[in-house]
């Protein structure tokens, strides 16, 4: 199953998962994107976006307005959406609306590895290279990862720092997949420090000591959190059919 969080009350770009993506809202832009690989529902606290969701022909669920993060949200739909233990559940951020399939894809099989080969973990989430415009940027989360393609830590700061020039810079992509169980126990966890300071939510699992396992993957897409982050989106993604 894949659940889309979806809330209106952003700080940043307050209705930007409605704002208008080549003719449609951009969460059911995202939907449309990924509807091939699994089950789509679109989890929310908004009515109006529930109502757009069903008018393209996609489940919502409505969820409670407190949630602190869309995993929260998503393991509230998953209850309601009476999903199995052993399911797997991956989050895909609303405001995605030019990601691949085939990045969508890859957690979901890295989670299905994960499970038949009894590895240790909490989540799975995935990773790109990328240039300077975005490590600067604090809008654009970066992350170090170990030797075995383990998450060591995420920050919206430019890490690793450059005290040489290097070009080893990796861009989070807000993707994350789950075992219905291990969404469960992840939001049992609570919120954490470091999670609320960069206002992360996936610092969650590693502050309690929970292993992420992070896929490379090849995109073009970024998330949109603010307006720029749209136009910018528009005029690269203007040719893509959605």
């Amino acid at each position: 199953m894949i659940i889309i969080p979806a809330r209106v009350a952003s700080n940043r770009f307050p209705n930007k998962v409605l704002s208008d993506i080549n003719g449609v809202p951009m969460v059911i832009a995202t939907a449309r994107r990924v509807e091939d690989i699994d089950e789509v529902a679109i989890a929310t606290d908004s009515k109006e976006v529930a109502d757009v969701a069903r008018k393209y022909g996609f489940d919502a669920v409505m969820t409670s307005s407190i949630h602190k993060s869309g995993t929260d949200r998503i393991n509230e739909a998953a209850g309601v959406l009476g999903i199995d233990h052993d399911e797997i559940v991956v989050n895909v951020q609303a405001d995605e609306p030019f990601i691949e399939q085939e990045v969508v894809s890859s957690v979901y099989e890295r989670v299905k590895n994960a499970v038949e080969n009894k590895e240790s973990f909490m989540m799975v989430s995935c990773y790109k290279k990328i240039d300077s415009f975005f490590a600067d940027d604090p809008n654009h989360v970066k992350v170090v990862v170990d030797h075995q393609g383990c998450a060591i830590y995420f920050s919206r700061s430019k890490i690793p720092y450059d005290r040489e020039p290097h070009d080893g810079y990796l861009g989070h992509l807000g993707i994350y997949g789950f075992t219905r169980k291990s969404l469960e126990k992840f939001c049992t966890l609570g919120t954490s420090p470091l999670e609320e300071i960069e206002k992360l939510e996936q610092l969650r699992a590693l502050y309690f000591g929970k292993k992420i396992l992070m896929v490379e993957v090849v995109s073009e897409s970024f998330g949109i959190d603010t307006k720029e982050d749209l136009k910018r989106a528009l005029k690269i993604f203007r040719d893509k059919t959605l």
